[in-house]
């Protein structure tokens, strides 16, 4: 990296995220998305997930910095040292999940996740449905509100909301996890290889519509969705030596 980073800053709309961006703007200067060689995102988690999806094509290093109570993807928000702070800061490189989706109407769509795959019933009924892992069917009729995929980065984000396992940043594992499950009733989710490909049908889906997200973005009426780990794609996260994201994710299994 240079000496002094050519840094292309964004910021949430809230939390006067925006003020506090155009003020090291002016002191650290502002390079466009193309010749810039890391981003500075301003703002909270949901935002650093914005930023990494909407920039992806520029395949930049992105480093949060959050106003307040620091996230798990965002460092503490400080004025000073900005120049220092990204040279010394770690770079951790996440492969997101790609969901395949197929839908009541015939069409397809594709997306990425970078904490997880969720399934979630549309209706007041409970959804139907099946789970293959690498074409065998693992569980033949979950009946449940819904089902999820994370990523060992967003294991402790929903997944751990609803009972899911926490795994450690380097695992090379995925969680599969239930959300409310009625039955079958002793099965509480499986951590698997992030090799896999995980597979989910929608059984009664005319009765029992079932909605998709990667992580922000809905799909609805699915009749499958198909997940893996993205392995051709890399999301890079800067963060101080101080406050690493494989820390946070460690010491969460002891609060």
């Amino acid at each position: 990296m240079k000496t002094e980073p050519a840094i292309h800053f964004v910021a949430s709309q809230a939390d006067g995220a925006e003020a506090k961006a155009d003020v090291l703007r002016s002191r650290y200067g502002q390079s466009v998305i193309e010749e810039a060689n890391v981003i500075v995102a301003l703002g909270g988690d949901g935002f650093m997930l914005r930023t990494l999806h909407r920039h992806l094509p520029a395949d930049l290093p992105v480093y949060g910095m959050k106003l307040g109570e620091v996230g798990f993807l965002m460092n503490r928000f400080r004025e000073d040292d900005l120049y220092e702070r990204l040279r010394e800061a770690n770079r951790v490189e996440l492969n997101p999940l790609r969901m395949i989706a197929a839908t009541e109407g015939g069409g397809e769509s594709q997306a990425l996740a970078i904490n997880e795959v969720a399934l979630l019933r549309q209706v007041n009924q409970a959804a139907h449905i099946r789970i293959l892992v690498n074409d065998l069917v693992k569980v033949e009729d979950l009946v449940c509100d819904g089902v999820l995929v994370a990523t060992a980065a967003g294991s402790s984000a929903y997944n751990l909301s609803v009972q899911g396992p926490i795994l450690p940043l380097g695992t090379d594992a995925l969680a599969l996890t239930p959300i409310s499950p009625f039955r079958p009733r002793r099965w509480r989710g499986a951590v698997l290889p992030s090799s896999v490909r995980i597979r989910f049908e929608i059984l009664d889906y005319y009765k029992r519509p079932v909605a998709a997200t990667a992580d922000a973005q809905e799909i609805r009426n699915v009749i499958s969705v198909d997940v893996f780990e993205d392995k051709e794609t890399a999301l890079k996260l800067m963060f101080d030596p101080d406050h690493s994201l494989e820390q946070r994710i460690l010491d969460e299994q002891f609060l």
